[in-house]
């Protein structure tokens, strides 16, 4: 594969994903934004306020918005204001943060993305194997 060369351009390229987290509220008179458990905001470097884009896996919606922190280890993920029109509770979405790189610096890049369970608990990292058995 041909790789750009070293210009002045710059790519959006994933930086941080969390896949198949579950909604647990919908806050329509909210502000807006998504509240994250802080804990898997951390795991992935996902900043507060940082802009996401989510998609939604049981309606095809994808939406942007930002990221606010939600209590560690609460397993939250909260559609907030106009992005509660977006989701249920229970439904799978794939939160996806980019970064602006030059290519040069993509050839070094791997994105941070956790999978998660119904729970909203990491069962795989991308940087490590499976994070609990199938069993567990």
């Amino acid at each position: 594969m041909q790789f750009l060369g070293d210009t002045k351009m710059l790519l959006s390229i994933l930086k941080s994903k969390l896949h198949k987290a579950a909604v647990t509220e919908c806050a329509l008179h909210y502000e807006g934004s998504i509240a994250i458990d802080c804990d898997l905001m951390k795991k992935i470097d996902l900043l507060p306020y940082e802009k996401v884009m989510v998609a939604n896996l049981e309606n095809g919606n994808r939406f942007e918005t930002y990221a606010i922190v939600a209590p560690a280890g609460s397993g939250t993920i909260c559609l907030n204001g106009a992005a509660a029109y977006q989701g249920s509770v229970g439904d799978r979405i794939i939160i996806m943060a980019f970064a602006q790189m030059k290519p040069s610096e993509t050839r070094r890049h791997l994105p941070k993305v956790l999978v998660l369970d119904s729970e909203n608990r990491p069962i795989k990292d991308s940087r490590k194997r499976n994070l609990r058995s199938k069993t567990s």
